[in-house]
């Protein structure tokens, strides 16, 4: 293990990139200095001030606004703004002499050599020996970029390729230089997948790397496919989006937030400078892109690309496609195939390939055509881009947001049917693949003792994948150290004492058979084993309770069953927190309503660090019943001090629920009241959430768990709070802030946190504020416009508002 720290880094150049690469190391606590060139003239405002180009705000006003603008952007690149606290800023003329201090340097100037190189020479007159000195170029060969240095800097000198925003996409490609020392290398992979929270991927230096040599391969094969099958932009979006596991934005979307000349630029260097790759043709532009270059639809940046969003008189907002036959902008056409309809009981991606490819319609010759393009392509990059196959699919699942690597994706088609596909399409594999064939290996992957081992090319045979000890990967496991699964949940022995509950329900809502599961587990772990993990590697951590369940109840008057329902709810979070063994939640991506009550009674949280945590019962037109009322009413006491005090405090906790706020980061939902400091801790890699979460319960165990006593002594405010919040929500009642529905809930909240009427402040137990919590919940299932809100967001997706 390397004993080098980074406590400090310089970031030369505070664009989109390097503020955002600046805000993400801020984010894991490392302070900044973020540099940029001096203006050479001044601007309106500041001539209007009387400042001249020697003042240091002129002189900083190109970092100032950029890092401002980064800041204001959505989502946002910071995790908390109290972070932003760790970037100091500066300029390149006066300030150079600062990078003497950091531990690394990382260039994000403009994408041309020759600037590069007149920076790195700026830079080593200041830099001290053994730092690290890094580039985040997406495609200028790192060989080129250390010439004529000297060897200190070419020994510590690579490539660091962030992808935007860096906050959020996981992939970190490490291109080594000539002289790149090898203790460098290992030190960077280890520290972005540790500390940065990536998928740290060592490419070769080639056009383009890895992610973007093969992403921007895949969206030009897919603008010829779309010439070739008659696609209309809509269509080709449906099919390459979330039904084989790609984000949302799918091809034309991502084009357009990208920007077009993005694209454009990578796909002329790569055909400019691979002369060798046999599919080169394809980087050649289509017509309809030259047009659409010509004409500045650029996408987003520009208003238009392959989507234009209009405004109309009404200011009304309409979204218009590109028709890329005529190329003229038309209203939307909804896409539909008979191939898609097919998949829409399959729930895992994976299996839903072969019925795809299987598709006797356009939408089945479209995969086989674009899957056999991909597979024969990634199959001959090896080893011109990288000698191990696993790293171009960490590369696309990371860089592009694929649930499945190319390679993946060919294992759950068939390396044959795969093959016979590519034969179909006048394609071959590379060499390799067909030794492999013939050897008698059939898959890419396979899984061993709760690993992955990839297909080594050179010793042809399956290998372990390196980096793996510090996850806990519950696929791999999970067929043979399941030891408990209902429709619900599976339980799995994670070892040393530990079992994890993983949630499976749709999207991890919580019905009667995932809180079974979880008891289940707990009556497991109390009697045979040492601590409890709720932990699962999906999307979401949980999106809440199962409100369909809720509003059947609620419509048939079974308030009878609503209200056993509910009290089971509420009973199995005062197991979590009651049992005689340690429970540690792991929650990620969404952890709401239900979700986020599971975490508020865990004894402890290990939360990822892109956590978006919040009690979002009142869009549905209830308050959180599972325990969330009882729980921030509790929350709120233990922080009370004498005086006015108390009622702000309790009133922050209140509002946290009565304006159904939801943290943007792990850290946001310290401000809320929803993780503890000093308790709860956050991980910046999800990878290893379920591994460190063990790891805590393990302790907990070791030291000596003891099972708490039950509360006894809440401090509710009575009558005192319970004015005030009338007081309030009267006032927002006329000041038509909120409905007179609004209203209702709001005040049922405010009985439950005042403790109801008592004249004066007393102390209750959890149970006394669980049973308003319930009786508050159970009336609001009886009004007609909860009815309402529930059902629109069965149908529509989202809560009504009124």
């Amino acid at each position: 293990m390397s004993t080098r720290r980074i406590k400090k880094v310089a970031i030369i150049g505070s664009g989109i990139m390097g503020s955002g690469i600046a805000c993400h190391f801020a984010n894991i606590g490392v302070d900044v200095l973020l540099l940029d060139i001096v203006p050479r003239e001044l601007n309106d405002k500041e001539k209007a001030q009387g400042l001249t180009l020697e003042d240091k705000a002129v002189r900083d006003r190109l970092v100032n606004e950029a890092l401002t603008a980064s800041l204001k952007s959505k989502p946002s690149p910071i995790y908390h703004a109290s972070f932003a606290n760790r970037i100091t800023t500066g300029n390149m003329e006066d300030d150079i002499a600062k990078v003497s201090e950091v531990d690394w340097i990382m260039e994000v100037v403009v994408e041309r050599l020759d600037i590069k190189q007149q920076v790195f020479e700026k830079l080593e007159k200041h830099r001290k020996p053994g730092t690290l000195i890094t580039s985040n170029t997406s495609g200028i060969p790192i060989k080129f970029m250390s010439e004529g240095r000297s060897e200190d800097f070419q020994k510590h000198f690579c490539g660091t390729h962030f992808f935007n925003p860096a906050r959020y996409l996981k992939l970190f490609e490490i291109i080594p230089g000539p002289k790149t020392e090898a203790s460098v290398l290992d030190f960077l992979n280890e520290y972005g997948e540790k500390f940065l929270g990536k998928t740290s991927v060592i490419a070769k230096d080639t056009p383009a790397f890895i992610g973007n040599r093969v992403g921007i391969f895949s969206i030009m094969s897919l603008f010829n496919t779309v010439k070739d099958l008659d696609l209309t932009v809509e269509e080709v979006d449906k099919l390459s989006g979330p039904v084989i596991g790609r984000p949302k934005s799918a091809t034309f979307r991502t084009v357009d937030v990208v920007g077009l000349d993005t694209l454009v630029h990578v796909a002329n260097g790569i055909r400019e400078n691979c002369p060798d790759d046999e599919r080169k043709e394809l980087f050649v532009l289509p017509d309809f892109i030259n047009t659409m270059m010509e004409n500045k639809w650029l996408g987003s940046k520009t208003g238009q690309g392959f989507y234009k969003l209009e405004r109309k008189a009404d200011g009304s907002k309409d979204i218009l496609t590109l028709d890329l036959n005529t190329l003229e902008y038309r209203a939307n056409k909804r896409a539909k195939f008979a191939t898609l309809e097919l998949t829409k009981t399959i729930d895992k991606v994976a299996d839903r390939f072969k019925v795809l490819v299987k598709g006797k319609d356009k939408a089945g010759e479209f995969y086989r055509k674009s899957f056999s393009s991909l597979f024969a392509y990634v199959s001959n990059r090896i080893p011109e881009i990288t000698d191990e196959l696993y790293k171009i699919d960490d590369a696309m699942k990371a860089g592009f947001g694929w649930e499945h690597g190319p390679f993946q994706i060919w294992d759950a088609i068939g390396v044959e049917k795969g093959i016979e596909m590519m034969k179909a399409e006048g394609l071959k594999p590379a060499d390799w693949v067909m030794d492999m064939v013939q050897s008698g290996s059939d898959t890419f992957y396979s899984i061993k003792d709760g690993a992955t081992y990839f297909y080594d090319i050179p010793k042809k045979s399956q290998e372990k994948i390196p980096g793996q000890d510090a996850f806990i990967i519950l696929d791999n496991i999970r067929k043979t150290t399941e030891v408990f699964k209902n429709s619900g949940v599976s339980v799995q022995d994670l070892g040393d004492g530990i079992l994890n509950v993983e949630f499976q329900s749709k999207m991890n809502t919580i019905g009667g058979d995932v809180l079974a599961g979880l008891n289940k587990a707990i009556d497991m772990a109390e009697k045979d084993f040492a601590g409890l993990v709720v932990g699962n590697q999906g999307p979401n951590f949980s999106v809440g309770a199962n409100i369909g369940m809720i509003f059947m109840m609620a419509a048939e008057q079974e308030y009878e069953e609503l209200n056993m329902a509910i009290k089971y709810f509420q009973d199995t979070m005062m197991r979590m927190r009651y049992s005689s063994i340690p429970t540690i939640s792991a929650p990620h991506g969404m952890a709401l309503g239900g979700g986020c009550e599971i975490s508020l009674h865990a004894d402890k949280v290990v939360a990822a660090a892109e956590t978006y945590m919040g009690l979002v019962e009142f869009g549905v037109g209830v308050i959180p019943g599972g325990g969330g009322s009882k729980e921030m009413t509790l929350r709120a006491s233990d922080t009370f001090r004498k005086g006015d005090v108390q009622l702000n405090t309790l009133q922050e906790h209140f509002l946290t629920i009565g304006m159904a706020k939801v943290s943007t980061s792990a850290y946001e939902a310290f401000d809320l009241g929803l993780l503890q400091k000093g308790k709860d801790i956050v991980v910046v890699n999800k990878d290893r959430q379920i591994a460190v979460a063990k790891q805590h319960a393990k302790l907990m165990a070791d030291m000596g768990y003891t099972q708490p006593v039950h509360r006894e002594d809440v401090l509710v405010l009575g009558k005192q709070a319970l004015g005030m919040f009338l007081v309030g929500t009267d006032s927002m009642e006329d000041s038509h802030y909120i409905s007179e529905h609004d209203k209702k809930i709001a005040n049922k909240l405010a009985y439950v946190m005042a403790g109801g009427d008592l004249s004066e402040p007393t102390l209750v137990s959890e149970q006394y504020l669980l049973d308003l919590e319930r009786e508050a919940f159970l009336s609001l299932c009886t009004e007609r416009k909860t009815l309402e809100r529930i059902q629109h967001m069965l149908t529509k997706g989202k809560p009504l508002r009124n």
